[in-house]
This record gives structure tokens, C-alpha cells and sequence, in this order.
């Protein structure tokens, strides 16, 4: 599979940009609101809208009963950009090129 071809050039948009802009603003839901609704402490909205913090299983299903959308939706914007960061990370990046596929470690001689 490759994942490269799915990377842009163009920085997605983070799980708290999508998060406030496409969902909460046109509900005009502030962060106690939907801390509420999801049972969670209004810390934890807080993170994930200013990016301090990431998604996890449990936050996707708990959004996706919020707005009724799936949690596959949630955790493939945050993964969208999770990828994007690590393509684009310099250090990521050289670490990534030293990676040989198993072709290519399965002809090597053994040591």
C-alpha cells in the first residue's frame, strides 16, 4: 500500500481546526458545551482545539456520537495530519529513507 501518494504538498487542516471551525462554530457550541455532551472535562476539548493534544479511539466515538458522523471520520482527519507532520518532519524524514523493504532485506546473506 502506498501511503505517500495520499500525502499533499498542502498542510491539512488539525483535528482542532476542523473540530472548532466545521462543527462547533456553526453550532455555536463553546468547549463547556461540548465538554458536556461528551462527558469529558472542558480541559481535554481545550487540547484537542488548540492541537496540544491528539484523538483517541474513544474521543472519535464520543464525537462522532456528538455530531452524528463516524469515528473513522475523526481519526482519518487527525491521521491525514499526523502523516503530513511526519512526511514533513527533516528528521523524520532521513530516518525514513534508511527504512529497506523486505525485498530487499530477504536477499541479503546472513551475518
Amino acid at each position: 500500500m502506498n501511503l505517500k501518494r495520499r500525502i499533499t504538498r498542502r498542510k491539512p487542516d488539525s483535528i482542532g481546526t476542523i473540530l472548532r471551525e466545521e462543527f462547533m462554530d456553526p453550532y455555536n457550541l463553546t468547549q463547556e458545551k461540548l465538554a458536556e455532551a461528551m462527558g469529558v472535562t472542558r480541559t481535554l476539548v481545550n487540547e484537542i482545539i488548540n492541537d496540544k493534544r491528539g484523538i483517541t479511539i474513544d474521543t472519535a466515538i464520543m464525537l462522532s456520537k456528538v455530531f452524528k458522523n463516524t469515528p473513522q471520520f475523526w481519526l482519518n482527519v487527525y491521521l491525514d495530519s499526523q502523516l503530513w507532520e511526519a512526511y514533513h518532519n527533516p528528521r523524520k524524514k532521513a530516518r525514513f529513507r534508511r527504512v529497506m523493504s523486505v525485498d530487499r532485506i530477504a536477499h541479503r546473506p546472513a551475518a
